[in-house]
């Protein structure tokens, strides 16, 4: 059986051996991928004393011991470190470790999980995505993925523009499709119904059949990505990879302007403020990094523990990993 009966000991895993084996094996694999295209395998500090602005994502944090104790924060990604390496011209790169993410505990969520995050010098968005769909093949084992825009499946499947829509259409979208529990965003809350609907009504039907890229985001949901407007309105230059209605992987054209990241990550610091948020140092070793000349590249993470999942078909996390956090 994939998990221990309710009255199972708590020391004992939840994973069975013929899931965990099948994660080592996925392991190999990823690493057999890499080196067949002569990409570095690299490590980066779990530590740092900066973290992600992102009013998204909460980090965990610690302190330093001993005089002079430092405020210390668990990594959300490996990101800021590894494009530090970039920035000192090691090419190509990729790593699997631990991220942690407080508080998103849940079927597809663990607050520890192993990332798998690579970047490629050279590589357009188009490359990239090639590369993500060569993967999922391998572990997978599945069709070749579709790539569709954004607008495409939020008209599809959801007849609404993510784009150009105005809030209050938004919000009568959501409530023309009936979405339960409505939650209580303000009305002109453009980008929460967006994404209320996206999350709800769009990302369940995606990867069904087939993997599904999806790209050209809107430019709010650029993060660390490249804006683009060479096919006419401004997009952020970044993908997301699903399979069966999960969202596996996240890839930017990563953004080289380190005046513009800056830019970015004080616009995040007034939002975390205005939302009552704690605020977080912004990382000046990565701007600094960026400032020497961060070479024009993309890159990309995938969420290993649920990659694992959709191999073994299993239900939930805890399914594939030894020891999820309710067992620590």
């Amino acid at each position: 059986m994939s998990q221990p009966s309710k009255g199972s000991p708590l020391w004992r895993p939840t994973a069975d051996w013929s899931r965990l084996r099948l994660r080592a094996r996925i392991l190999r694999q990823i690493r057999g991928f890499f080196e067949a295209r002569g990409v570095l395998e690299v490590e980066t500090p779990l530590l740092a004393g900066a973290t992600v602005t992102d009013p998204h994502l909460a980090s965990l944090e610690t302190r330093l011991g001993g005089p002079g104790g430092r405020r210390l924060f668990l990594q959300t990604s490996p990101e800021f470190a590894m494009k530090r390496l970039l920035a000192a011209g090691s090419g190509s790169i990729f790593q699997i470790c631990k991220a942690f993410r407080n508080g998103e505990v849940g079927r597809f969520h663990n607050p520890e999980f192993t990332m798998l995050e690579w970047y490629r010098p050279g590589f357009e968005l188009e490359q990239l995505m090639e590369e993500v769909d060569d993967l999922l093949q391998l572990v997978l084992g599945g069709p070749a993925a579709r790539r569709r825009t954004l607008a495409q499946v939020a008209e599809e499947y959801g007849g609404f523009d993510p784009h150009g829509a105005s809030a209050q259409c938004l919000r009568q979208r959501a409530v023309d499709l009936e979405l339960s529990g409505l939650p209580d965003l303000p009305e002109d809350d453009r980008a929460g119904w967006r994404d209320l609907l996206v999350s709800h009504v769009v990302e369940p039907r995606l990867g069904q059949g087939s993997p599904d890229l999806i790209f050209d985001y809107p430019v709010d949901q650029a993060a660390l990505a490249e804006v683009s407007s060479d096919s006419g309105a401004p997009v952020a230059r970044r993908f997301e990879a699903y399979v069966d209605g999960v969202e596996l992987a996240n890839g930017y054209q990563e953004l080289r302007d380190a005046a513009e990241l800056r830019r970015r990550f004080e616009s995040d610091l007034a939002e975390r403020q205005e939302r009552g948020l704690p605020s977080v140092p912004v990382d000046e070793n990565l701007l600094a990094a960026m400032e020497s000349g961060l070479p024009f590249c993309s890159g990309v993470s995938i969420g290993i523990d649920r990659l694992v999942l959709l191999a073994a078909g299993a239900e939930a996390l805890e399914d594939v990993i030894a020891i999820p956090v309710d067992r620590v």
